[in-house]
């Protein structure tokens, strides 16, 4: 058994995870040397951008059935069971552990040591241990990284261990097929195992943060990207499901970001649980997404893309393998960042909503209620071509816009939200980047262009004093004008050339809004519950 990297030993890893590793043992590698020996391994390769290209094999997306949290006397009562957090046994999870233990004993593995929260009063220290270098590689993309002389006593809270080629026998162990994630908050670790799909790592961390913030520290966390303004230092929060600009929004020349998806938010500041991004690369450009084109250098690990043929070039229109392709690479990598990753406390906040009927206003102001209420929601609206079989425009809930990692009941999302609400000037906005004049198909997409020029209004104080109407039906707030945008499009029923075929889409939309808030309303409060559209008879 050799040792390599720094710090770390197997007397460690016996202590902390009952691993008594014969193989080698990689601890804190470089990236570069991570990237060395995932190619010598046969593993990945080099792309002409200097980037590392990688397969995650059969999955390449999470597994949403497979995901699972221990039931016990510590998660019983406070977890939201049902089909996104189902229940593991206790004693099912100690002998997987002892399985996966024993399948690693004689294995060479990796060894990470890095934290999420960029707040240190909620720095949540973590050891990652994987079977391959590329998947180490990515934990130190995505999470923080301590400095060598952090890293000299560095004592992990929580350990997430990362196996793909390890195989659960579902007879056996508990599970629903070979492959699983399961999370164990009473022991703080990770299983993961049978694939070997990197988001499992990010978004395990997330779902443990998602539970230990709310439940034991009454702090916000949050599925969201953050940035500041370079002048005023005044910071936006960004809310939206995939499809709705979340990330390209939150870019701005004239704002550094704080991070692209996962925060928390104390009393007074917003700060990234994380030291790297995680972005799509479908139909990537650089005039579409210039920050993370730029980002996919040498360190960053792209995951299950194409190539132009015969060369060494990725061909981010190519979806053989998966529409889900995927780029991971460090904060750094991008220009015009904040340093710490902390803001203050929001000034302003997006709900991001593509809304493909063209009901929704391009952007309105929402009362506190309901910002609770829409947060709750979390609705954008799929189109033809985003997902196989997708052929007409359906409607997507998914709550406080990250449904899949929550393992508390939404309405606690929703009433630490209006708490951080209530007696403050925070703004929050709904901005529809979705259609107008028409659904999909009839309509017209909001023009990027018009998006930016409302957000920037907005984030100026441009719409402070400017009248607004209400919203049938949906009894939102509209601007009646706004610098740079053509004054016909505030108004959504006004750019419809049938006004009735309006009404009676508003009403269908309004409909499932109520209809999705169901599952809610025994645990929701009445404020929250009393925002809802009005449908009309």
């Amino acid at each position: 058994m050799d040792v390599y990297g720094k710090q770390g030993s197997n007397a460690d890893l016996n202590a902390s995870l009952g691993l008594n590793c014969e193989g080698s043992q990689f601890w804190n590698l470089t990236p570069a040397e991570l990237v060395e020996d995932t190619i010598i391994l046969g593993q990945g390769m080099l792309t002409d951008t200097g980037a590392l290209s990688i397969e995650t094999g059969e999955f390449t997306g999470r597994s949403p059935q497979d995901k699972f949290i221990v039931c016990d006397e510590y998660t019983e009562n406070a977890v939201w069971w049902g089909d996104i957090n189902i229940k593991f046994d206790p004693a099912k999870f100690d002998a997987l552990h002892a399985k996966m233990n024993e399948y690693l004993k004689d294995k060479d593995i990796y060894v990470r040591d890095n934290y999420a929260c960029a707040d240190p009063a909620y720095r949540l220290n973590i050891r990652v241990v994987t079977e391959t270098p590329w998947a180490n590689l990515f934990a130190n993309n995505m999470f923080i990284r301590p400095t060598d002389e952090e890293l000299e006593n560095f004592q992990p809270e929580w350990h997430v261990v990362c196996a793909p080629e390890f195989k659960a026998d579902p007879a056996v162990d508990g599970t629903r097929q070979a492959n699983f994630a399961i999370i164990n908050f009473s022991k703080k670790m990770i299983l993961i195992g049978g694939t070997g799909y990197t988001g499992e790592i990010k978004k395990g961390i997330f779902s443990v943060l998602n539970f230990v913030l709310p439940h034991e520290k009454n702090t916000l966390s949050m599925h969201c990207s953050a940035n500041i303004g370079n002048e005023d230092n005044d910071t936006a929060v960004f809310f939206g499901l995939s499809g709705t600009g979340k990330t390209t929004l939150s870019s701005d020349v004239n704002r550094r970001l704080i991070g692209d998806d996962e925060h928390g938010w104390n009393g007074d500041s917003i700060f990234n649980f994380e030291g790297g991004c995680y972005a799509k690369t479908i139909n990537l450009t650089r005039e579409s997404e210039p920050q993370i084109y730029d980002a996919i250098k040498f360190g960053a690990i792209l995951e299950n893309i194409g190539f132009h043929e015969g060369t060494s070039t990725p061909d981010y229109a190519d979806t053989s393998i998966t529409q889900n392709t995927r780029v991971s690479y460090p904060l750094h990598h991008i220009d015009n960042t904040a340093t710490p990753s902390v803001g203050t406390a929001p000034k302003n906040i997006f709900f991001l909503a593509a809304d493909a009927f063209g009901v929704l206003p391009p952007i309105s102001r929402l009362t506190v209620e309901q910002a609770m209420y829409h947060f709750m929601s979390g609705y954008t609206a799929k189109v033809a071509g985003t997902e196989m079989g997708v052929k007409e425009p359906q409607t997507t809930f998914s709550a406080c816009f990250g449904a899949a990692f929550l393992p508390l009941h939404p309405a606690k999302y929703a009433e630490l939200l209006g708490e951080k609400l209530k007696g403050t000037d925070i703004k929050v906005w709904l901005i529809n980047t979705g259609w107008s004049g028409g659904g999909y198909g009839v309509g017209s997409r909001m023009k990027l262009s018009y998006t930016r020029a409302m957000i920037t209004a907005a984030l100026t104080g441009k719409l402070d004093n400017v009248e607004f109407v209400k919203m049938p039906i949906f009894d939102l707030s509209i601007p009646t004008s706004c610098e740079g945008v053509p004054t016909e499009l505030l108004n959504p029923r006004d750019t419809w050339a049938d006004k009735s075929a309006y009404d009676e889409t508003a009403n269908d939309l309004a409909a499932q809004f109520v209809k999705n808030f169901e599952k809610y309303a025994e645990q929701t409060s009445d404020e929250i519950k009393a925002a809802a559209p009005k449908v009309m008879a």
